[in-house]
C-alpha cells in the first residue's frame, strides 16, 4: 500500500523513523575528520567489491577513531578504539563450505558490533554500514537522464517513457544522451560524441535500451539485447543489496530515483524482448510447417517478462503431442485458448504480468487463427 504524505510526515510512521535514521548517519559521518571518512570509504569499497564477487568470506578493518556524538555545532570529540576490534572478519569456514551469501554475513557482523558496549565500536560499525551502502548506490551505479514514466490502465509499475515537448530531437548533445568514447584514432582530440537513437533518450539509462516503443530492434542481436537485461538486473540487483544492509536508504534521494528509473525501464524492456521473441517463435512455427517439419508433434516456451521477480521467464505447454500427427494451425490456435484460460487463474503472478502473458498467448492465437484471416 503507498504510504501518503501525511502518513509519512507522522513521527511514528515508518517511513518517518528510516527518515530520521538516514539523516542521523549522514551527519555522524559527516562530522568525521576527512581522514576518517577516507578511510571508510575505502573499507566500503572493499565490502561492496566482496559482495558484488559473492566471496565466501572477507576482511575489513574500523577506523583507530571516530567522533560518536556532536553538538548543536556539528563538532565532536574523537574517542579511540580498542586494537583488539578493529580486525574484522565476515564470514568463516563454515560459509565457505555451505556457500552461504556474504551478504548476510556482513549484515550480521555489522550488527554484532553496532549492539557492543564500547560507543566508539559501535559507531563505527554504524558508519561502516553507511559508507558502505553510500558507495553502493552513488559510487558504483552510474546516474541517468531525468526520466518520467506513466503506468498502463490496471497497472502499478509506471514503465512507459513519457517525452518532453521542449526536449530537442538532436542539437548539441549532453553526456547522459550519447555514448562518451575516445579510442586509439580519437586519442588526444578530446572525447567522441555518439547520440542514442530518440527512442532510447526516453528512458533513464539510453546504453541499455534495446527495443524501441514498436517492439523494433534497436542493438545488433537478441544477445546483446539480454545483456542489456542482464545489466539492468545487475542494476537493480546493487540496489536492494543496499536496502537490504540498511533499510533507511530508502530515504535516499539518489536511491530513489535510480530506483525508479532502473525499475520502469527493465519492466519496458524485458516485455519488449519477450514479445519480439515470440515473434519469432512464431515465424519459426510458420516457417517449420512450410516444410512440413511439425509432424511429429510441438511443445513452446513462450517467453514473458516477470515485474515481481524481474527477469524472463518461460511458459512452457504442448500443442500437438509427440506422434505422427499432421501438423495444422487450428492446433496452435486452440492451445493457445486453452492456455489463456489457465493464465487467467494464476494468482502465483501479478495481474501485471498475467496481463503481459495473456497478450503474447493471444499474438499467437491470432497469428494461426486462419478462420478469421479469411472473413
Amino acid at each position: 500500500m503507498p504510504i501518503s504524505a501525511s502518513t509519512a510526515n507522522h513521527p511514528n510512521s515508518p517511513a518517518s523513523h528510516l527518515r530520521g535514521e538516514y539523516e542521523s548517519q549522514k551527519e555522524l559521518f559527516q562530522a568525521q575528520p576527512p581522514l576518517i571518512q577516507r578511510f571508510l570509504e575505502a573499507q566500503a569499497r572493499q565490502l561492496a567489491e566482496a559482495m558484488d564477487q559473492h566471496l565466501p568470506q572477507t576482511r575489513f578493518v574500523l577506523p583507530d577513531r571516530v567522533i560518536v556524538d556532536i553538538s548543536a555545532e556539528g563538532k565532536g570529540h574523537p574517542v579511540s578504539i580498542p586494537a583488539e576490534f578493529r580486525e574484522q572478519m565476515a564470514g568463516g569456514f563454515i560459509d565457505r563450505l555451505t556457500g552461504s551469501d556474504i551478504r548476510f554475513a556482513i549484515r550480521q557482523r555489522l550488527a554484532e558490533l553496532e549492539n557492543e558496549t564500547r560507543r566508539a565500536v559501535s559507531v563505527s560499525a554504524g558508519l561502516l554500514r553507511y559508507a558502505t551502502v553510500m558507495y553502493m548506490v552513488h559510487g558504483t551505479l552510474p546516474d541517468g537522464r531525468s526520466v518520467t514514466y506513466i503506468a498502463a490502465e490496471g497497472e502499478e509499475i509506471p514503465s512507459i517513457p513519457q517525452s518532453s515537448d521542449l526536449e530537442p530531437e538532436s542539437a548539441i548533445t549532453a553526456r547522459t544522451d550519447a555514448i562518451v568514447e575516445e579510442g586509439p584514432i580519437e586519442a588526444g582530440r578530446g572525447e567522441l560524441i555518439v547520440p542514442y537513437v530518440p527512442a532510447a533518450r526516453r528512458f533513464y539509462l539510453p546504453q541499455w535500451v534495446a527495443f524501441d516503443d514498436k517492439d523494433r530492434l534497436l542493438v545488433n542481436s537478441v544477445s546483446e539485447a539480454e545483456a542489456h537485461i542482464a545489466s539492468m538486473q545487475r542494476f537493480l540487483a546493487i540496489l536492494h543489496t543496499g536496502v537490504f544492509l540498511a533499510p533507511y536508504m530508502v530515504a535516499d534521494d539518489t536511491y530513489q530515483q535510480k530506483r525508479y528509473g532502473m525499475l520502469g525501464q527493465i519492466v519496458n524492456q524485458g516485455r519488449a524482448l519477450a514479445r519480439y521473441t515470440t515473434g519469432e517463435i512464431i515465424q519459426t512455427i510458420k516457417h517449420r510447417a512450410a516444410t512440413h517439419d511439425l509432424n511429429r508433434g510441438l511443445s513452446l516456451s513462450l517467453p514473458y517478462f516477470d515485474d515481481q521477480s524481474l527477469e524472463i521467464k518461460t511458459h512452457d505447454f504442448t500443442v500437438i503431442p509427440a506422434g505422427r500427427i499432421m501438423f495444422l494451425p487450428a492446433f496452435v490456435v486452440r492451445a493457445a485458448d486453452e492456455e489463456q484460460a489457465k493464465v487467467a487463474q494464476d494468482t502465483r503472478l501479478s495481474p501485471s504480468t498475467r496481463r503481459h502473458l495473456l497478450a503474447e498467448l493471444k499474438t499467437l492465437e491470432k497469428a494461426f487463427d486462419t478462420a478469421k484471416k479469411n472473413r
